[in-house]
């Protein structure tokens, strides 16, 4: 189908049906909360792309049950994955429900709307 991207519709494509829209809503207000989103950010990042909590933790300055907290959420929403290594627990970002996200937010720009980088407002 022209205009999809991984397993979604783009917005403008079709409407979302009501299951769509709260699974995709749970997933932005997770991402609408700082941490969550420069943690989300900071295991994309890793090599591999997974990250030991143990990385994860001392690049914030909130406790370590804050950033438990914070991936519980994540996790919960779908937005990563995490497995169990002797103590350590790995935290890697699931591909799929960012494509989901962002397919949402991809609306064509007509060539004659294109915006430009540097137009001042009148």
């Amino acid at each position: 189908m022209v205009g999809t991207v991984g397993c979604c519709t783009p917005l403008a494509a079709a409407p979302l049906s009501e299951d769509e829209a709260v699974d995709l809503a749970r997933g932005f207000k997770a991402l609408g909360e700082p941490v969550r989103l420069r943690l989300l950010s900071l295991i994309a990042s890793f090599a591999g792309g997974e990250a030991c909590v143990c990385d994860l933790t001392d690049a914030f300055e909130v406790t370590g049950p804050t950033i438990s907290h914070h991936l519980r959420v994540l996790r919960e929403t779908g937005l990563v994955e995490s497995e169990r290594r002797g103590t350590w627990v790995y935290y890697r970002v699931v591909p799929a429900k960012l494509a989901a996200l962002s397919a949402l937010l991809q609306v064509p720009v007509p060539a004659d709307e294109t915006p430009r980088a540097n137009a001042v407002a009148r």
